[in-house]
Parts: structure tokens; sequence; C-alpha cells
């Protein structure tokens, strides 16, 4: 059953060339929005606190703050919506999935920058 899934995923699913991001990187996810007839372009730029899952159904979580609310978005990362993607920030994080980060706020919620 599983390389039944395999062979379809890899058969007729398209592959996007994405950035290469981590968690506690600060990245910009630009999708499109259909609202009736019209498309848009929307953006979503905040850390990433997970990234989860192989292959074509990985999915990673954003965290942005919209004023003093924390707002999560979960993407596929095959999503046809998805345009593109930037990295802004590498974050030097010592752990995969930083739900931490949801309980801190201030000072505290900073992450420090990874040099390459």
């Amino acid at each position: 059953m599983e390389t039944l899934v395999k062979y379809v995923q890899d058969e007729f699913v398209s592959k996007k060339e994405l950035p290469a991001f981590d968690a506690g990187d600060t990245i910009t996810v630009y999708y499109e929005i259909r609202e009736g007839e019209k498309v848009r372009t929307q953006f979503f730029k905040g850390v990433v606190i997970q990234i989860k899952g192989t292959g074509l159904s990985k999915t990673f979580t954003i965290r942005k703050m919209s004023g003093t609310v924390g707002v999560e978005r979960i993407f596929p990362i095959n999503l046809p919506a998805i345009q593109k993607i930037e990295v802004n920030k590498r974050g030097k994080v010592r752990r995969s999935r930083i739900y931490y980060f949801r309980e801190l706020t201030g000072k505290k919620a900073r992450i420090k920058d990874r040099q390459h």
C-alpha cells in the first residue's frame, strides 16, 4: 500500500523548487487567494515553529504576531497556491519543534541569528 502511495506521489504530484529552511527561521510565504473570479497574492511572514512529515506530504507551521494575538498557519509544502517562499532570517534554535516559543513574550521571544 505504501509503495502505491509513493508511486502516485512521484508520478502525479508536481514538486516545487523551494529554498531550504528550518525551525527558527523567519520566512515569508506568498500564496494565491481566490475570491470568486478574482485572484490575489497574499503573504504570511513569521517564524517556522515546526516542519512535519516527509516527502510530498510534508507540512510546516508558521507563527506570527498580529498585534497582541499570535496567529499560526499550517502550509503543505506542495500546496499549488504557494507562489514563492523567501527566507528572511536564519534563526539559531536547539530544537526542531519550538512549541515553547508560543508562551514567550517580549525580549524572551527573540531568536538569535545563525551565521553561515
